[in-house]
Formats: structure tokens, sequence, C-alpha cells
């Protein structure tokens, strides 16, 4: 009997044998499970983190902006014969096309390359218009623009991803369908390709209130700049622009243009202008430079001259707007004017930016808006804008 219950305590001792070693492999797998799941949820967090979206607004952004590198060819990579991007953003045609035609008659069309971002579908030919530079020039992907929303600022990126594509181009003018060039086409190439940096206006905003506290903390309110939309970047810096996938998402939600004051919705009008007023264009490339920590490498100024209305009636009731340059204003005395500014007053800042290129002073403005096509043809007419004209020569002030 002892035997019996030495064996049988054996046995009883024996049957959890089984299930012990069970629990252990299941505990085994079950940590690296956990492991695993860690890992991976580490890694997805460690990614969403440097791309934040604005889809979860209580989410902090990264506490520096993380630089990945570019899908398209850097300027350092590229060996060649560099061109002139011209970018032109309009609502349809170009009514300036004749002038523009003149303009690039004069140059090597190794030098330069057009881009068109028009209305979706409208085609550029021998019907629409009057020069062959242009011909199917416009965007496939062109998307509807309005005035005042970030759309216009994707617009931009458009054609500003169009133009990357071509690795021989090095210099991005955006350009609208109003503008005119100022020089012929020679003084402008060397103009730019003698500056490493951009010209992009940028200057602080202490005036008019359009900073949205709800931008932050993404976009703190010291890196918040406005200036006009009219840039001309460098290659490294348009594909800051393109490739950006912070700021842009927060201009399309936080950044929008208030209504305009409407006489037929009568008291209706006062809910509408306590509404938040702002206007994307003029602030998200300088913004971004900011935000980037780029503002050593941009020339703080507008190679584009624009003069503003400045009736405060207009401002209430259509907004800001350029004066337009009719047939009379046109004149060489007007133009000698706009081609002999050689610095530019910011009056938020106190500041006035003395126009250089590469650290040598020279005339401000390459390019000028709005101009009529009465204005443009007197240009045109009157050898304003022509072959002739001073070369621009680095080192020395020139005027042509």
């Amino acid at each position: 009997m002892m035997k019996k219950a030495v064996a049988g305590g054996g046995g009883a001792t024996a049957a959890p044998g089984i299930p012990v070693r069970y629990m252990l492999r299941l505990s085994w797998k079950l940590v690296i499970g956990v492991c695993i799941i860690l890992c991976l949820m580490a890694f997805l967090r460690l990614q969403y983190s440097l791309s934040y979206s604005d889809s979860e607004p209580g989410l902090s952004p990264p506490t520096s902006f993380v630089r990945h590198r570019s899908r398209f060819m850097s300027s350092y990579e590229f060996e060649g014969n560099a061109k002139i991007a011209f970018l032109f953003l309009a609502r349809r045609n170009l009514p300036l096309d004749f002038l523009w035609g003149s303009f690039f008659e004069n140059a090597d069309v190794g030098n330069f390359s057009v881009y068109i971002h028009a209305e979706p579908g409208f085609v550029f030919d021998e019907s629409t218009t009057k020069t062959s530079f242009f011909y199917n020039r416009q965007l496939k992907n062109s998307i509807k623009v309005a005035w005042g929303e970030s759309s216009m600022i994707e617009a931009e990126r458009l054609l500003l991803g169009a133009a990357l594509e071509n690795p021989a181009n090095q210099r991005f003018v955006l350009l609208s369908e109003s503008c005119v060039p100022l020089y012929n086409f020679s003084y402008i190439y060397n103009y730019l390709m003698a500056s490493p940096r951009s010209f992009v206006d940028s200057f602080l905003d202490k005036k008019e209130g359009r900073y949205n506290q709800k931008m932050s903390p993404v976009i703190p309110k010291n890196k918040w700049r406005k200036g006009s939309q009219w840039i001309t970047v460098i290659r490294k810096h348009a594909e800051v622009i393109v490739d950006d996938q912070v700021i842009f998402p927060i201009f399309q939600k936080f950044c929008k243009r208030r209504p305009m004051v409407d006489a037929s919705k009568g008291k209706m009008n006062l809910k509408l202008q306590k509404q938040h007023n702002c206007i994307p264009d003029e602030h998200y490339v300088p913004t971004l430079l900011a935000m980037n920590d780029l503002e050593d490498e941009i020339e703080q100024r507008p190679v584009t001259y624009t003069l503003w209305n400045q009736s405060m009636s207009n401002m209430e009731t259509k907004g800001w707007h350029p004066i337009t340059f009719r047939h009379a204003d046109a004149g060489p005395q007007q133009i000698r004017r706009i081609k002999g500014m050689n610095h530019v007053y910011y009056e938020t800042e106190f500041r006035t930016e003395w126009c250089s290129n590469n650290g040598t002073l020279v005339p401000c403005f390459l390019f000028a808006r709005k101009f009529s096509q009465g204005a443009a043809m007197r240009l045109l007419s009157e050898g304003v804008v022509g072959q002739s004209g001073t070369p621009f020569i680095a080192g020395h002030f020139a005027l042509s």
C-alpha cells in the first residue's frame, strides 16, 4: 500500500507538468508579441510626429523641422546650362502674350523655360495665344483658383513642382498675367544668376492681425511673416515649398479671407466683418522659409514692382488691390522712375531694405504689375522694353 501511496503521490505531482510547460511557451509568445507591438507603435509614432497633420489639432508638432532629401535633383548635382523657369499664374489666357513673345525672342531658348497655370481645360495654341513660346505650356493638373484662398498657394506649388522636374531650371520666377518685364532677357538672366539667394518679400505683420492663434504651436507667432506672393526663388527654396507637408495644411485650415463688404447684406456685414481675416498667398512662402530658418539665404524684398491703392474706402469695399497701369502711365519717364528705385521701406519694421545683389547695390525691380494691354503695347512700341540697354554686370550698379 505504501507503494501505491507513493505511486499515487508521484502521479499526482507529475500531472501538472504538461500545463506548466504549455504556460511557459504561451508566456514567451505573449512577451514577444507585446515587444513587437510596442516597437511598431514607437515606429508609427515617430513617423507621425515627423509629418504632422492638422487632422488631430491636439497633437504637438515636432520641436524642429526635419528636412528630408527632396525627390528632385539638387542644384549641386546639376552640371550644364542653368535656366530660369518663368511661372505664369493666369485666370485663363495671357493678355500680354505679345509683349512676352518679343521678350523671349531676344533670348537663347536654352536659358529659359515656361510654365502656365490656367483654368482647367484651357489650352495654349495658335488659336489662344499670339506667341509660340506659350504653346502647350499649360499644366495638365491645374485647379480652380480663387483670390484670397489657399487654392492660390496650391497653384503656385503645382507650378514649382512642374518646373522642378527639369534639373536645368535653377531660378523660378512667379508672374501674374498682368506682369511685364522692365529689362531685356540678358539683363534679367544675369541679374538672377549672379545671386545665390532668393528674392522674397518678407516682413513682420504687426498691424493687420492676420495671425490666427489656432496656428500655434505649429506656427509660432514670432515666425509669422507677410510679403508679396510674386517671388523669385533658387532651386533649394523651390524644393522646400513643394515638399512642405506641415505648414500648408495649417494655412488651409486657419488662414482664410474674410468676406468683403456687400451692401446687399445690410447688417449681416457687421457679423461677417468680425470673422478672422487672412490672405494665404501673402503669408505662406515668407512664413514657410522663416519656419525652416532660411531667412539668411534670401534677399527680403521682391523684384516685381506693385503700386497699391491707398484709398481707405476702396479697402473697405473691395480690399487692397494694386493700381493698374494704363496707356498714359506707361511712358519712358514713368518706367525710368520704377527702374531707378534702389531701396524699399518697410514701415512695420522701420527698416530700409537697400536693394543688393550678392552684396552689390542694384536696381530693385526687374518686373512690374498690373499693366493693361494698352500700357503693354506702349512699352513695346516705344521700345521701353527691348533689345537695347546696359547689360547687367555683377559688381556694378547698372540701369538699362
